[in-house]
């Protein structure tokens, strides 16, 4: 699972509607690009994701892409009408989501999982954002996933979370195979490097990275650029601004910088990024392959550190 992955939270809607034609066309683009690693996730557009990922992977061949996605939410049927865009996904509100980390609870996601995928397993599952539930994930969620590991349902199991301290209990005190660890490792956030990235690495867990751009802001850090899922502050822009002028010096976009940064790490094994058009996947794919000279990471070793 060594480099580029798919993130595919763009394909269920995340906040624009995007195409039956454009999610297929971005899907065919990362697999020309070599790009054989995807993620989704029921919460992602009401699984709307994993059925148009499923869809478009459908005539590749499985043993050449792993695919993984993830449980903690449920999906149950509603009729309250409306749509889905108080989570972010501009959807139709034909289900509403159940916190729920029960093996039972789990068992379930997956099977529903599944059958939108049309697969009859998967590579890896993470528990997916248990920052409120974290006894219920532990004590009951965790037990789970070893199970279904145990059955061969899914090869490998992990926590996916936009934090890292809990990430870290996860690496230490269970036998997880892989974490996804979104926007607290990037040019702007490297709160993951304190503990989360030195112990998986002595653990021997691999650390997936999501959020590599802090959902757009060191992608183009403009007026109106998001930051984690909000309206960047100024402070944060004018940060990204120096980073982007201090990796144009050195003759390379900030897109490059902010991806050859995730990756970097040795116990980093793949890099996802989002994106909902074929356009944006060959752009993420031609700036993961730029290579960063070292006169830029020696600059950036130099600037002082500043609190995210």
């Amino acid at each position: 699972m060594n480099g580029l992955g798919l993130g595919a939270a763009a394909l269920g809607n995340l906040y624009t509607e995007v195409t039956e034609e454009q999610a297929h066309a971005a899907v065919d683009a990362a697999w020309e690009r070599g790009i054989r690693y995807f993620d989704t996730a029921p919460h992602y557009g009401l699984g709307l994701s994993e059925r148009r990922l499923g869809a478009a992977l459908r005539e590749r061949p499985r043993e050449e892409y792993r695919i993984s996605t993830k449980v903690g939410r449920r999906l149950e049927p509603s009729d309250r009408g409306g749509d889905d865009l108080a989570h972010g996904f501009a959807v139709p509100a034909t289900h509403h989501r159940v916190w729920d980390f029960t093996a039972d609870g789990i068992r379930r996601t997956l099977d529903a999982s599944l059958e939108r995928l049309g697969l009859d397993r998967v590579d890896i599952v993470y528990l997916h954002d248990p920052d409120d539930h974290a006894e219920e994930a532990f004590r009951e969620g965790y037990p789970a996933l070893e199970r279904l590991r145990s059955e061969g349902v899914v090869g490998a199991i992990g926590a996916g979370m936009n934090q890292a301290e809990m990430l870290t209990r996860f690496v230490r005190d269970t036998d997880v195979d892989v974490v996804l660890c979104a926007g607290r490792y990037t040019l702007l956030d490297r709160s993951a490097l304190s503990e989360l990235l030195p112990t998986a690495q002595e653990r021997g867990v691999d650390v997936v990275i999501g959020g590599p751009f802090n959902s757009g802001l060191l992608a183009d850090p403009t007026p109106g650029a998001t930051y984690n899922y909000t309206q960047a502050s100024d402070v944060l822009i004018e940060r990204a601004l120096r980073l982007k002028e201090t990796a144009e010096r050195h003759g390379i976009p900030l897109r490059a910088a902010a991806l050859a940064f995730c990756a970097a790490h040795p116990a980093v094994t793949s890099v996802l990024v989002g994106a909902r058009s074929a356009e944006e996947v060959h752009d993420c794919a031609e700036q993961f392959a730029t290579p960063v000279p070292e006169s830029f990471w020696q600059e950036l070793r130099d600037l002082p550190e500043e609190p995210s």
